[in-house]
């Protein structure tokens, strides 16, 4: 749980620096922040991507996920959902407070860098993901709370709630895979990690939420590697 901890820390830590400039941040800074983090998002996935011995069952198990994502129209699904929870609950937010813990809240936590991060933490103990994940909610929480208010702050709550939920849930299912096999769910979920950052520099949009079935398949594969 400590990325997810981290990661409600960040966001609290700058809500409150955010009241405190209640000017914001100029845009240039922004940026050159952004494509900071972004570098650094690529560089942890490339890094995780290693871990994973047989190549053949990554890229296989990255095509087969793919397929099956596009399949079941992940990508289109979460959007479909940041989209209705914005639209039902801004409607009733109307005051700064509601705002604010609102639309942090959707920013936060709809996404497929907490999904990946979550479950690299619970399966494999690697938080570089979510830590990087937390600087980047941090410098956001900044920016949002310098708009809307307090209720910025407060969004950590839900971070804390979803991306420990799903944490666990991943960290529970550790006892039944091996070494090999974690290290394979590692290095898928590298890439789909250094896809997230390769978005975040807006080079192009890989739609990385359709490819999420893939970091589930290196179970499958070592079964079926094993038979044969």
């Amino acid at each position: 749980m400590i990325g997810t901890l981290v990661n409600a820390a960040a966001i609290t830590a700058g809500g409150v620096v955010g009241l405190l400039l209640k000017k914001g941040i100029k845009d240039n800074y922004k940026t050159t922040i952004m494509q900071a983090i972004s570098l650094s998002v690529i560089l942890i996935g490339a890094r995780s991507a290693l871990n994973a011995a047989d190549l053949l069952g990554v890229i296989l198990c990255m095509v087969i996920g793919s397929l099956l994502g596009e399949a079941m129209q992940i990508e289109d699904h979460i959007e479909a959902l940041g989209a209705y929870a914005e639209k039902h609950f801004s409607r009733s937010a109307q005051g700064g407070f509601s705002k604010g813990l609102v639309t942090a809240s959707l920013v936060f936590c709809v996404g497929s860098m907490a999904i990946v991060g979550s479950l690299e933490s619970g399966l494999a103990g690697n938080h570089e993901t979510l830590f990087a994940k937390s600087l980047l909610d941090g410098i956001t929480s900044v920016v949002f709370a310098s708009t809307f208010g307090s209720g910025v702050i407060f969004s950590a709550l839900p971070v804390l709630f979803y991306q420990g939920a799903i944490t666990l849930g991943a960290s529970l299912l550790k006892p039944y895979l091996t070494a090999g096999v974690i290290a394979q769910m590692s290095g898928v979920g590298g890439l789909l990690i250094a896809a997230i950052g390769i978005n975040m520099l807006r080079l192009t949009h890989i739609r990385v939420g359709n490819m999420l079935p893939a970091i589930f398949l290196p179970r499958i594969y070592a079964v079926v590697v094993h038979v044969f």
